[in-house]
């Protein structure tokens, strides 16, 4: 065998036992934190470690998205248009105009 092939049959089953540990501590953190702060706080239920996890994967998809860093927008935007865009941004958030288009006026 080869010892890149050998490496990466060593390294692969470490590779997915990491990721399932590291999937299996975030469930617990979420549980443990939910079921310390609110239930007392908010009257709300205690949750299984099954729903923490689903937790946990919504808010990836709602706020960290899937990985895809790298293709974010603004990065291929060039000035100009990562302003226009702000701006557009701000308008439909109700922010009204832009810092800069007010002082403009």
């Amino acid at each position: 065998m080869r010892p890149r092939l050998k490496r990466l049959i060593l390294i692969a089953p470490l590779a997915v036992l990491g990721m399932l540990l590291f999937i299996a501590i975030g469930g617990e953190v979420v549980l443990q934190l939910w079921n310390w702060l609110l239930p007392p706080i908010f009257g709300w239920r205690q949750i299984t470690f099954w729903q923490a996890l689903g937790i946990l994967a919504l808010c990836r998809i709602l706020f960290g998205g899937f990985g895809g860093h790298g293709l974010s927008r603004s990065k291929h935007m060039t000035p100009e248009e990562r302003e226009r865009f702000r701006q557009r941004m701000r308008e439909r958030c109700g922010f009204g105009p832009a810092t800069s288009e007010s002082k403009e006026q």
